[in-house]
């Protein structure tokens, strides 16, 4: 069986947990796209975990990890949490496979994002400033330099030399800063093929054969379909596919392998960043959120923005990504609220709309409307079964599941890995 893990949001649905409770279901984890501005966090024990690029099922001894070519590297990073990995006694290698075919993140990379988003001040995208735009931009364009351009010395010291004529020259005159020296950059590069050699392969063989083997392999989605380069609120997006059919491209695997795709949704809303946001909450309940929740960017620690659930943003991932069902996360968080609101509809110039739109304007100017549900007002993060749940709970569950159409999975009551209620089996891997 082959399964995809999607954000059905802004990003920050909580796959991290969810990739982390599935894993134990199997045999290999792929990180389809994205670089180190994601971070997925795990929480067993009491204890937090970050991770930004490998997949959170190398927390699980004996399962196969694979980062594939839709990802962008930056090796520090990457070496970084190889090291933070070994440190708390997990296995990494024999289990981590890298695409040679994924991008590398070079400094210049990283100095354009700064840089833009300076130029922008309160107009920018609201990057994480880690190069992860740029580098995307230099594959579009044909001049990225690859995990297997970085084993072959003669290869990445033409490459380097011939990109930085144009990178320098840029900064030079637009910016009026100095360049990067090639040498230099090739010299500090040069320190990490040993790494890169220990674990790139052609990870498109590695998986395809996992699939015709029978083995059940799970694909790792980073952001939100929100943030989707295509299909998100652009151009407040990432700079990759995170939506279910950028698996596929970022993994080299067929769609007809594919068997289903999940889509984690939080029981509210969140935005990092600029760009429209219909349902964003009044100051006081957002605050009560953001604290309830610990809703703080996992890679910058910046607050995201807190907003009540809505049916039509969630309506839109469902049918992008062809959703067999959801996974709601963070209920928990609702636990003190008096009434929750979701949203049904918008309504722009005494229209309702119910499908997402794509014009910005629209989404800035319209005024969402919402359905008022009373809050349970009780604590759930104990609770295991389904039936346990307060009456006021599974109303606000059912009505969601009535409002989308689609089946619930799995909730989470909680950060840790058993605070979950499994809702039906069959549709889990």
């Amino acid at each position: 069986m082959v399964f995809i893990i999607v954000g059905t949001q802004w990003g920050d649905e909580g796959k991290g947990k969810i990739i982390d409770l599935l894993t134990d279901r199997v045999d290999m984890v792929i990180r389809y796209q994205g670089g180190d501005n994601a971070g997925h966090t795990v929480r067993v024990g009491g204890e937090e975990i970050i991770l930004h690029l490998i997949p959170s099922g190398i927390l699980h001894a004996e399962k196969c990890c694979v980062i594939g070519s839709g990802v962008v590297i930056n090796p520090k990073a990457l070496q970084d949490e190889i090291e933070f990995l070994k440190k708390k006694g997990i296995q990494v290698d024999g289990r981590l496979y890298i695409s040679q075919n994924a991008h590398l993140i070079m400094p210049y990379h990283v100095r354009f994002d700064v840089m833009r988003e300076e130029s922008e001040g309160k107009g920018g995208i609201g990057t994480t400033r880690r190069g992860i735009g740029p580098t995307y931009a230099d594959k579009a364009d044909r001049v990225g330099i690859r995990v297997v351009d970085l084993l072959d010395k003669d290869d990445l010291k033409e490459r380097l030399n011939r990109n930085l004529l144009e990178k320098n020259s840029i900064f030079k005159n637009a910016y009026g800063q100095e360049g990067f020296d090639p040498s230099q950059i090739e010299k500090d590069f040069l320190v990490y093929t040993g790494l890169m050699g220990k674990y790139a392969t052609d990870t498109s063989v590695l998986v395809n054969q996992a699939i015709d083997e029978g083995k059940t392999v799970l694909f790792e989605g980073a952001q939100g379909t929100l943030l989707d380069v295509d299909y998100g609120t652009y151009p407040y997006v990432t700079s990759s596919n995170p939506i279910a059919g950028g698996a596929c491209i970022g993994a080299g695997v067929g769609p007809t392998k594919i068997d289903a795709v999940l889509g984690v949704t939080k029981a509210y809303t969140t935005r990092v960043g600029n760009g429209p946001f219909p349902t964003e909450m009044c100051q006081y309940h957002s605050e009560e959120v953001r604290i309830k929740g610990r809703e703080y960017g996992a890679t910058t620690g910046r607050p995201r923005r807190c907003g009540w659930f809505d049916t039509v943003a969630v309506r839109y991932a469902i049918r992008l990504n062809g959703l067999k069902a959801l996974i709601i996360t963070k209920l928990d968080v609702l636990n003190d609220l008096e009434t929750i609101l979701v949203c049904t509809g918008y309504q722009y110039k005494g229209e309702l709309i119910t499908e997402f739109p794509q014009s910005l304007k629209i989404l800035r100017e319209c005024t969402p409307v919402y359905e008022e549900i009373p809050g349970w007002k009780q604590e759930i993060a104990h609770i295991r079964e389904y039936a346990q749940l307060p009456s006021k709970a599974k109303y606000y569950l059912e009505r969601i599941k009535k409002l989308l159409q689609i089946d619930i999975a799995v909730v989470s009551v909680g950060p840790e890995r058993d605070q979950s209620i499994i809702l039906d089996e069959g549709l889990l891997p």
